[in-house]
C-alpha cells in the first residue's frame, strides 16, 4: 500500500470513452444543425507528450442566430476537455427559428 503510482497510471485510469483515431488531425461529428465556421482544438502539450488520445463528447447550446452559448462535457478524457469546450465555444452554426442542443464529438490523436 506504500507504494506510490505514476502520475501517467492515474491519469491513464480516468480516461473516458477513448477511441484510438488513425489520423493526426483533430475532428468532430455534427448534430442536426449546419455549422458554418468551426475552431479545431489546440492539442494540450501535456496530453501530446503523454502520448493521449480520445474524444471528447460535448453538449452545445446554440442559440437562435447560431453562436455557442454553452457548453457541457458529456464525456472524455479530463487533459482534452477544456481544449474541445474552447474550440466549441468559437464555433458558428446556421441560424434557425429556435435554440437547439447538439451532440459533438472532438477526436484527439497526438503524432
Amino acid at each position: 500500500m506504500g507504494r506510490r503510482f505514476p502520475v501517467a497510471v492515474l491519469l491513464a485510469a480516468l480516461m473516458l470513452n477513448v477511441s484510438p483515431i488513425s489520423s493526426p488531425a483533430q475532428g468532430a461529428s455534427e448534430g442536426s444543425r449546419k455549422i458554418v465556421s468551426r475552431v479545431n482544438p489546440q492539442y494540450p502539450s501535456m496530453a501530446r507528450s503523454m502520448n493521449i488520445r480520445g474524444s471528447v463528447k460535448i453538449e452545445a447550446v446554440v442559440a437562435p442566430n447560431g453562436t455557442v452559448k454553452s457548453v457541457d462535457v458529456k464525456g472524455g478524457h479530463p487533459l482534452l476537455a477544456q481544449a474541445a469546450q474552447n474550440a466549441i465555444r468559437e464555433w458558428k452554426f446556421e441560424p434557425a427559428p429556435r435554440e437547439t442542443r447538439e451532440t459533438i464529438e472532438v477526436k484527439f490523436s497526438p503524432e
